[in-house]
């Protein structure tokens, strides 16, 4: 049966945290296959890959001057800013999903291609880890696995502060040059700008998309998973893992 750990707005350091604690505790049988959503407090956040190097991926002083955290994932991916948006994890074993990327994938973000459409938006899969509408990049996704657990996270982008977004990332001249607008910027889109939803309501939706046909019950953390938190959290705050490529 899967857990649900609903909405709840964490730091950043704290959110990634917490998905690692849930994966290690998932792949030590502790956990249940688990599917989180939470936010980022205010003013927002950056989160770059696990790959990445931080100062080639955002404006390290515009963050700074704007009291925006930055921290480095777990999974790989590209570096996001997370201000007005939902987040979700999905962390199971392996054997729960395609053993495939892009498959597994493609499954995840049905999850939430489904949920948008109970608020009336259709939107479709883009290889390889991207939901879109009408061209336009509403969702993205990273995924790690490691001692058999599948651990991706992702965002749905409830609202845009583009001046924000654009002034703390620097998107790459490959990004620009594989997307179908002719801008990065003029490429997102968001539910807000699409329907009017609150954001409460697109909660509801993706929490719907994400666990129907599923046996699911709402849960909390565990003690395990807090303690583990715990004794992680300041990996995820450091300079070493943050800086160190």
């Amino acid at each position: 049966m899967w857990r649900v750990v609903g909405l709840n707005a964490y730091s950043a350091v704290e959110n990634m945290a917490i998905d690692d604690a849930i994966a290690e505790c998932v792949a030590s049988g502790l956990s249940p296959p688990t599917m989180r959503f939470y936010r980022w407090l205010a003013p927002g956040a950056v989160s770059i890959g696990r790959f990445q190097n931080a100062r080639d991926e955002i404006d390290v002083d515009a963050c700074r001057r704007l009291g925006i955290d930055i921290v480095r994932r777990r999974t790989g991916g590209g570096a996001v800013f997370h201000n007005g948006e939902i987040t979700y994890s999905v962390a199971a074993p392996e054997r729960c999903f395609p053993s495939g990327i892009r498959e597994s994938y493609r499954e995840i973000c049905s999850y939430i291609i489904r949920g948008l459409s109970y608020l009336g938006i259709k939107a479709d899969f883009r290889p390889i880890n991207d939901v879109i509408v009408n061209g336009k990049k509403i969702s993205g996704s990273a995924q790690t696995r490691r001692n058999g657990v599948l651990l991706q996270h992702g965002t749905i982008l409830y609202r845009l502060d583009r001046q924000t977004m654009f002034t703390v990332l620097k998107p790459s001249k490959l990004k620009l040059s594989d997307k179908p607008a002719s801008s990065f910027e003029a490429g997102i889109a968001s539910v807000k700008e699409l329907t009017g939803a609150s954001i409460e309501q697109l909660y509801d939706a993706l929490l719907r998309g994400f666990t129907e046909g599923k046996e699911w019950r709402l849960g909390a953390l565990t003690e395990n998973e807090l303690a583990f938190t715990k004794a992680i959290i300041k990996k995820y705050d450091s300079y070493e893992w943050n800086f160190s490529r």
